[in-house]
């Protein structure tokens, strides 16, 4: 409300995605709180708290400059209090602000690392028929063809063509008026781990609902915070740090390993909904120096 009657620095009313960046950041940070035992609203936040935020942040997101884009889209809530109910800005003082100059690398996925949350998952094995076990074997596999977590959450029955290998991925946010998606290509084993859990999920109490992912316990559409606990469950009985892996580091992974597997820039871009090579650059950085490597000793000796 405060957002859509003022206007910002230009003297321009604010986007309506501006104002949708600053309510989720505020939504997360509110969610952090909580998980933390931090009581009260957010009067009671100050420049340690926030700073503690960001450090946590910092360590489970992409670096800086996805951190620093937190810490500006957070803060307008903070201005507000300041203005209109006289609250210290916590943005203040010792608070850290990280730098956005430059491009971090984003992390990427050992090879073992994914192919332990697959084993823990049943690793594909006929024998495992629990609901909960198959879904998250196929959800996993599912993150590993490239799909941002809000575009595997968002998958619906029909958007499967699991005889043509390929899921057909929504506009995100914005992009939905334009009604243009785009089609990507999953792996067999993804196919099968797909039609597998299709086969346990008839049996669930939502069977007939469009969404592909539901929850256990007789629970209907799995959304975002479902997937993220389930990585974190999934990375622990595994014998890993929880916070050390997040649904969008299946990306950069798949990104890294489409390049290093030869397939052209311009398909890679394709199959992930870029249009700017940029992006590409950016998601291939963290596996640069293993490609070129690579590159230069396949050609053999050349004198």
């Amino acid at each position: 409300m405060f957002l859509s009657t003022t206007v910002n620095t230009k003297g321009r009313p604010y986007a309506p995605r501006t104002i949708t960046a600053y309510r989720d950041a505020a939504i997360s940070f509110n969610t952090r709180l909580t998980k933390e035992g931090v009581e009260g609203d957010f009067t009671v936040v100050d420049t340690d708290t926030l700073n503690r935020y960001f450090r946590w942040y910092l360590e489970t997101h992409d670096g800086p400059a996805a951190t620093n884009t937190r810490q500006r889209n957070l803060h307008p809530i903070f201005l507000w209090l300041s203005e209109d109910y006289d609250h210290p800005d916590p943005y203040s003082g010792n608070f850290r602000w990280y730098s956005a100059s430059g491009q971090s690398k984003p992390r990427t996925l050992t090879r073992s690392f994914i192919s332990d949350l697959l084993k823990v998952t049943g690793n594909g094995s006929p024998r495992v028929r629990d609901f909960e076990t198959v879904r998250d074997h196929a959800m996993i596999r599912m993150l590993t063809e490239g799909l941002r977590a809000e575009e595997l959450m968002s998958l619906t029955l029909g958007t499967v063509d699991l005889i043509r290998g390929v899921v057909s991925v929504i506009p995100l946010k914005e992009a939905r008026a334009t009604g243009i998606g785009r089609t990507v290509p999953i792996q067999p084993a993804t196919v099968q781990a797909v039609r597998r859990y299709l086969r346990v999920r008839q049996s669930h109490r939502y069977a007939e609902t469009e969404w592909l992912w539901l929850g256990t316990r007789n629970r209907g559409h799995l959304k975002y915070a479902g997937l993220y606990r389930m990585l974190r469950r999934c990375a622990e009985r595994a014998g890993y740090d929880p916070s050390a892996v997040s649904p969008h580091a299946f990306r950069h992974t798949w990104a890294g390993d489409l390049l290093e597997a030869g397939v052209s820039s311009v398909d890679v871009m394709t199959a992930a909904g870029w249009t700017s090579s940029e992006m590409l650059r950016r998601y291939g950085a963290d596996t640069a120096t293993e490609r070129a490597i690579s590159a230069v000793h396949r050609l053999g000796s050349r004198y």
